[in-house]
Order: structure tokens, then sequence, then C-alpha cells
């Protein structure tokens, strides 16, 4: 078994991990709740891992003339720092699309990474051109304005029954999105770094002949 770095750095997460892998770390640590039960999908960009931080924002619907309109929202925009993801907890609204091209470059210029957002997003084609990392649950071309907004910043959201925190790591592939919260976040990264090492050996193992049923038994990794 491989010994994981002494520090893991989240671009050496961006290179080696998935998704999936570090979904198995944290079942094995007990925490078996870590991914929403809603239909997020990669919009934007389908091949690589997205790896960062929640930035979360909470969202609300309205019907009514909005006074500060997209105050929070630039707010949470402007406060983003390197390696950010921003978490748009929108409970599912189809009502507009909360995310696009413009909040994306604004985003992207402070360091942020990507955008999960639970509910619809627009300006799919500007942002797959930028190579921005959107996941949502689908399009709308309506604007945000006077239709939903953000009425609070780094609280915890929910998405899909799953709590996501400011500063939790969060992972999004094609596979799905896995929240890491703080406090396993040491030793659910080491272990799925581990795996990785085994799931290597076994794969290489069965392609040079070994049957999978000798292979699980000598590595234990399937």
């Amino acid at each position: 078994m491989s010994t994981a770095p002494a520090e893991i750095t989240i671009e050496m997460m961006r290179q080696s991990l998935t998704a999936a892998v570090v979904s198995d770390a944290l079942d094995g640590l007990g925490h078996r709740r870590h991914t929403p039960a809603v239909p997020l999908r990669p919009l934007t960009v389908c091949d690589g891992v997205l790896f960062g931080r929640c930035r979360t924002t909470l969202w609300a619907d309205m019907a009514h003339p909005d006074p500060k309109p997209y105050e929070l929202e630039l707010h949470a925009v402007d406060a983003c720092q390197p390696d950010d993801i921003l978490i748009c907890a929108a409970n599912g609204s189809s009502r507009s699309g909360i995310w696009g091209e413009l909040l994306s470059t604004a985003a992207r210029n402070r360091g942020c990474v990507g955008a999960i957002v639970d509910g619809m997003v627009r300006d799919v084609r500007q942002m797959t051109k930028m190579g921005f990392a959107v996941w949502a649950l689908g399009t709308n071309l309506l604007d945000s304005l006077h239709r939903q907004r953000v009425i609070d910043v780094d609280v915890p959201v929910e998405v899909g029954g799953i709590e996501f925190r400011s500063g939790d790591l969060v992972i999004a592939d094609v596979d799905g999105v896995v929240v890491v919260p703080r406090e396993l976040e040491v030793e659910a990264i080491r272990r799925a770094w581990e795996k990785v090492y085994a799931e290597n050996v076994t794969r290489d193992a069965i392609r040079g002949g070994m049957l999978a049923s000798e292979a699980y038994r000598k590595y234990g990794v399937l």
C-alpha cells in the first residue's frame, strides 16, 4: 500500500483523485451521506475533476421588485478566494437562470474554479467557451432579477439533503458531487489517495491475466 504524502494539495487531488474514490473513503469513515440526492450534472466542462472549497450562497424565490438587485451574489463573488467553488443553494428552483457568463467571469477573476448550482443556469455556450466549470440541474434563459436573489452568504446550506459549509472540500466530476466536512478531510483524502494506488495495482494485475476474484482476495480493492 502506498503511503500518502505528508501534504496533499488541491492541485494534487485534481490530478489523482475522483469523486467516486473520495466517496468510498468517506463511506469507510462511516460518513455515508455526502452526495446530494439531486441530479446535478456538468453543463460546461465534462472532463477532468473539479476540486475546491465551498463558498456558500443561499437563494430564495421572489415575486416583487428587488430593492437591492444582485447585492449579495456580487458580494459573494467579490469575496472569492483561489480554489473556491460557489455553492448556489436554490432548493432546486427553476424560476430563473441564477448563474451565467458575467458571474462566471467575475468569479474566475477572483480565483474561483467553478460553481455548483441547485437550480438553473444560463449562458452555457459562453461558459463552456471560457472553460468555467458549472454543475447544475438544468438551464433557464430568464434573468434572476425580481425572480430570485441571494439572501445569505457563507452560511451552512443544504443541497439535495446534504449540508455544505464554506471551507468544506467539494469534489465534482461526471459521476457526481461529493462534499467532505473539514473535520474528516485529512483522513478522507489520505484514504482516497491510498485507494487510488491500490486500485492501480489491482487493475494492472487483472490486465496481466489475474482473475478478478483472485485480485480481490490479494489486494482487497474493488
